[in-house]
């Protein structure tokens, strides 16, 4: 085993520096072109193609000193998102960024840049509590990143603690993309049995026709808590991820629950948005819970029936004066067809193993996210040591 050595970051990277935003902003944006990764692109751990911009020859010689190369670790250094960060993918490059996004280049004979991406994550909370000082907006300088103390192993064992988190990352990236694969079959099902091939003969109605649902109430805020106490609440649409929201605030006295595998609706701003409940939950007033009238262990199917009423749903979205909502008057006058009893049922038995696979594969993703989260700060720290 090595000896770890202390350093400051800026003797170990090739680049720090951020870039800019092109003169007109949303208007300069190209339909194709050389990518420009902005604030919304840097997740932790995994880079979003939502939202992604581009730009045109032109624009990008203005901030070629902001190119972005192969193995960049991205940082987003301004804002709410501060201190979140992920690997550039080779699939956007040639690529730039903006002022909001930070490019830290590693040297390679010194740093390992997976070592380094990790190194970035283990340091997020020190990150978020420097970017407070002195502003009312929070923020990174260069200097506060150039000044970051390392003490790290030599090269070989980088790789080596990389390695182990790396394959962590992999696999979970590996279960979302089987889950959205899984998603997509059970919804060409859906369309092909219900959409394309559907009936004249079958019945017009609403979705009270089919759905029992639920609008949200949130509990008092003196109940809130982040610490596991009671059970997880959810608020609306910031809550929700792939399939299952993300339990982030739980309450003492809960008032209206949905059950497990319920579908869950965001009716606020932004109305529509469609999750699935993991396990029993509260229902702030942003959120309403569906369930099949005649058989409530039919959620696969309630879950992509009301998918496909979306179009309808997010109308909505643009109807308030101040912000969109949906409300349960609403809800009772949207249109729906209802199809035979039969057809459901078959719906159900053959997607549900589709909805169950999701389900697990859910649950192997927190599994394995929690042990990487275990493992980040003790592999960084040299707490826990590699044999290589």
């Amino acid at each position: 085993m090595g000896e770890w050595k202390e350093y400051k970051l800026k003797d170990l990277t090739a680049k720090i520096g951020s870039g800019a935003t092109p003169t007109g902003g949303d208007n300069s944006y190209k339909a194709v072109g050389v990518s420009l990764i902005r604030s919304q692109n840097i997740l932790d751990f995994k880079f979003s193609y939502n939202g992604l911009a581009f730009i045109d020859d032109e624009q990008a010689d203005a901030l070629r000193n902001v190119t972005v190369e192969s193995g960049d670790v991205l940082l987003n250094i301004t804002g709410d998102s501060v201190a979140r960060v992920c690997k550039v993918p080779w699939k956007v490059l040639p690529a730039r960024v903006t002022q909001h996004v930070a490019i830290i280049r590693a040297e390679r004979e010194k740093l390992d840049s997976d070592y380094l991406l990790y190194f970035m994550q283990a340091k997020k909370e020190y990150l978020l509590s420097i970017s407070e000082i002195g502003a009312t907006r929070r923020a990174l300088t260069k200097g506060m990143l150039e000044d970051l103390d390392l003490t790290i192993p030599d090269l070989p064992e980088q790789k080596s603690i990389a390695s182990i988190l790396s394959s962590l990352d992999d696999k979970i990236d590996l279960l979302h993309r089987q889950n959205k694969t899984l998603e997509a079959l059970a919804e060409t099902l859906f369309r092909q049995w219900f959409v394309e091939e559907a009936e004249e003969g079958w019945e017009t109605g609403t979705i009270e026709d089919e759905f029992d649902f639920t609008m949200g109430q949130s509990p008092p805020g003196s109940s809130y808590n982040e610490d596991g106490k009671g059970i997880v609440f959810f608020q609306g649409r910031t809550d929700f991820g792939f399939r299952f929201p993300e339990p982030r605030v739980y309450t003492t006295e809960p008032n209206r629950l949905a059950k497990k595998f319920d579908t869950l609706i965001s009716v606020r701003a932004p109305v529509g948005d469609i999750n699935m409940a993991m396990e029993e939950c509260c229902l702030g007033r942003g959120v309403a819970a569906f369930r099949y009238k005649y058989n409530p262990t039919f959620h696969t199917y309630t879950y992509y029936k009301l998918r496909s009423l979306m179009a309808q749903i997010k109308q909505f979205e643009d109807s308030g004066t101040v912000f969109g909502a949906i409300g349960k008057d609403d809800f009772k006058k949207l249109e729906n067809i209802v199809p035979p009893s039969h057809l459901i049922e078959k719906f159900q038995k053959q997607a549900n193993s589709l909805d169950e696979k999701i389900f697990n594969n859910t649950n192997q993703i927190h599994t394995l996210t929690r042990l990487r989260d275990t493992l980040l700060p003790k592999l960084m720290s040299g707490e826990v040591k590699v044999v290589f």
